[in-house]
């Protein structure tokens, strides 16, 4: 039998099962997301490091939650540059990250936290697991198979998968603009400027 503990395959063996998790990383990322973990560090522009504990006490104020479990959340993003951790006296604490401050919401109550939301509704996810069926029959796309019908028309019948796929876009391309604008001056001397993309975005 061929040698199999070389480091090479170690690192292989590593690797493949790194893969079979990355789920978790997006997942965790929809987890705060969806507590708003991002705004209630950010609170106006503190950005100050703060506790799981304090953290969960932000978002949800009546009480309750497992705050051991938002700071495993809270770990597994920060070695991915979503949060950044701090160690002293024995706590750990947690404040944003470049990364991270792209998940706090504007004065519109826009950020990049609706296209993460977006990605990751059940019938986008549901289609995932049948991505090998697009290869044995290419005639449907996995959406189709799992939700009986294509994108378009299911997206049509559900106005709030709608709406957060517009928030989604909006929130991607808002900041996109503004920083065009920024450092773009061609446009100094436009009157009128008629954008004819339609929808939102």
């Amino acid at each position: 039998m061929a040698e199999t503990n070389t480091e090479a395959q170690k690192q292989a063996r590593l690797a493949i099962l790194e893969l079979a998790n990355m789920i978790s990383i997006p997942m965790s990322l929809h987890a705060v997301v969806r507590l708003n973990v991002a705004d209630a560090i950010w609170e106006g522009g503190a950005n100050a490091p703060l506790s799981a504990a304090q953290i969960l006490a932000r978002v949800v104020p009546g009480g309750g939650g497992d705050a051991e479990n938002l700071q495993r959340v809270l770990r597994m993003l920060a070695s991915y540059g979503v949060f950044e951790e701090h160690i002293g006296d024995g706590e750990r604490k947690y404040s944003l990250t470049n990364v991270g401050k792209t998940l706090v919401s504007d004065e519109n109550g826009v950020s990049y936290g609706a296209y993460v939301l977006q990605l990751h509704q059940d019938a986008l996810m549901r289609a995932w697991p049948l991505v090998h069926e697009a290869v044995l029959d290419p005639s449907k796309e996995p959406f189709e198979r799992a939700n009986g019908e294509g994108a378009y028309d299911y997206y049509l019948k559900k106005p709030e998968m709608n709406e957060l796929m517009l928030k989604a876009m909006a929130g991607v391309s808002v900041p996109f603009m503004k920083a065009l604008f920024e450092s773009y001056h061609g446009f100094q001397n436009v009157e009128k400027l008629v954008d004819v993309g339609g929808s939102g975005g």
